[in-house]
């Protein structure tokens, strides 16, 4: 889980149903007449969102809808999982709403404003210490496929005795990082390590070992992770504990991770279409992504993308071995 930790987390789980996969939107006000619905809808629908920030673009995302009348908004932002934006309104032809603090880790709602640019998002929105920012977003592509793919031959990502093939995010703080015995392990909050190669679709084998409390996630694309913790008697909403595609698709039964034993991930992702199976069985099924989730390394959905290892938070070790994809053919 890329978020602001685990107790920020827990104060706002009970916003949501633990039980469905995506948080209900916030209603915003009654768009009202006829004009006013005409004006917010360009706005609607999904946007691949990037905030542009010194030194670093987060990738995010937002889906715009409207029910009877009333518009609604779903926001990932720099981090975290989907959640209810705020405020929600559009007035000549400008858009505007809200990031919840508490999601933000800051002490005040985090504002977005944004017109659309030659059929993009053009915006500004204030980080912390009132730091003006800016904010832009694209279209979500369906990637729908027309058919499944034909699978080639299975690549080890892991060669068992160092990172060749990998690169750390963030070099000064990867001695989070060892290799030993064939096992690759995260102790600490620290880097992330992400392969150099690039992937479209793909099946997915990897092997993991959680100690207590441990929060790490396999991240596909570099985009989409999928939970890897060990969350027991948190109370944390199924669809941020183990093998979740976090924030969006719980799994069904819930995966119940037993710290200090090995555990394996299957997953098959074609599109944004995505199959998870927890130690060989089904648990998310020919499942739609909606977007990225928190800690993407872009926004960029329509393109390959590579495989990322999250470094663990603030908790227990978590270890991989056998990392092996077998990518589509082109």
């Amino acid at each position: 889980m890329r978020s602001i930790g685990i107790a920020a987390a827990l104060l706002i789980s009970s916003l949501f149903s633990s039980s469905a996969a995506l948080p209900p939107a916030t209603p915003s006000s009654p768009t009202g007449s006829s004009a006013e619905a005409s004006q917010a809808a360009p706005f609607l629908g999904r946007w691949d969102v990037a905030i542009h920030t010194p030194g670093h673009d987060y990738g995010s995302w937002l889906e715009i809808t409207s029910d009877a009348g009333q518009l609604q908004g779903l926001i990932v932002s720099r981090w975290g999982h989907a959640h209810p934006v705020l405020n929600l309104r559009v007035e000549d032809g400008v858009i505007t709403f809200s990031s919840p603090k508490d999601e933000e880790a800051m002490p005040q709602d985090m504002v977005f404003h944004a017109k659309l640019v030659n059929g993009k998002l053009s915006g500004e929105t204030t980080g912390p210490n009132n730091a003006p920012w800016t904010w832009t977003g694209e279209r979500a592509p369906s990637l729908k496929r027309t058919a499944m793919p034909h699978w080639g031959k299975p690549i080890p990502l892991f060669n068992g005795v160092d990172t060749q093939g990998w690169t750390f995010l963030q070099p000064a703080d990867a001695s989070n990082w060892s290799v030993k015995d064939h096992v690759l392990t995260t102790a600490r909050r620290g880097s992330d390590l992400v392969t150099t190669r690039k992937f479209r679709d793909f099946k997915l084998h990897v092997e993991f070992n959680c100690a207590t409390r441990c929060n790490s996630g396999v991240y596909l694309r570099g985009r989409y992770e999928v939970q890897v913790a060990e969350t027991s008697g948190t109370g944390t909403p199924s669809n941020r504990r183990a093998a979740a595609i976090y924030g969006y698709l719980a799994p069904s039964p819930e995966v119940v991770i037993t710290p200090g034993t090995w555990q394996t991930y299957d997953v098959t992702l074609v599109g944004r279409t995505v199959t998870v199976a927890s130690n060989g069985k089904t648990v998310i099924d020919q499942q739609e992504i909606p977007g990225v989730t928190g800690g993407a390394l872009d926004s960029n959905e329509g393109e390959p993308g590579p495989i990322y290892l999250q470094g663990s938070e603030d908790a227990g070790a978590t270890s991989y071995r056998n990392i092996v994809i077998t990518p589509a053919t082109e």
